[in-house]
């Protein structure tokens, strides 16, 4: 039951449940995606309801099926904070200026990343066995080249249909999706070396800058 003031001043009650703040919805998303992963790796995809993951992060699945339209694209909210962190980035990054910039800034706020490391690259190391999980990972890689192009296209004040502008938001995404790639699938589940990460993105950006010479 909540107040609404209504005109004159007059305070009513009305019946059911506050309205959930965006902030609150976006906590419950992310609990929902860390017992999915969780779940996902104890007991793979198939052998995971949706109910289970539900009762994992003490809502109904009711609620579950208005945050996600099936249960494998609950992992979602591991993977978007990384993406809208590089974006911000690159509408920062200054014209003319070089790569390292970029990588600067992208490791000056990663404490901002860092608290889901480990569940992220548990979910990336689940791609290379689940299929539909694989899926999600590029599809959220597919959504993201048409933001960074917009970053960069805002940065170069073009077009983000710019040919160039378009190449180059496919570079920095490609390296970026490498770099999480390589980090998930050669270091140990038990030891996730959030700093090794980052300078697995560093060396990754950095070979983009330095253009195919080999």
């Amino acid at each position: 039951m909540s107040d609404v003031r209504e005109a004159g001043g007059v305070v009513t009650r009305r019946l059911g449940r506050p309205p959930l703040t965006e902030r609150h919805k976006a906590a419950i998303r992310l609990g929902i995606a860390r017992a999915a992963v969780q779940l996902f790796t104890a007991n793979g995809v198939a052998g995971t309801s949706a109910e289970e993951i539900a009762a994992a992060s003490g809502i109904s699945v009711r609620t579950l099926w208005r945050y996600f339209p099936t249960k494998e694209r609950c992992v979602l909210p591991l993977l978007t904070p990384g993406v809208d962190r590089a974006a911000r980035v690159m509408q920062r990054w200054r014209a003319g200026g070089d790569i390292t910039e970029l990588v600067d800034d992208l490791e000056r706020d990663r404490d901002e990343l860092t608290t889901d490391v480990p569940a992220l690259l548990d979910l990336v190391r689940l791609t290379r066995t689940e299929p539909a999980l694989r899926a999600v990972w590029l599809h959220a890689h597919d959504d993201a080249e048409p933001v960074f192009a917009a970053a960069l296209a805002r940065r170069a004040g073009a077009s983000p249909d710019d040919l160039t502008i378009r190449v180059q938001a496919g570079m920095l995404n490609s390296a970026l999706r490498a770099a999480v790639e390589h980090h998930a699938f050669h270091t140990d589940p038990a030891d996730p070396q959030e700093t090794g990460l980052f300078e697995s993105v560093r060396s990754a950006l950095l070979v983009v800058a330095a253009g195919l010479t080999r």
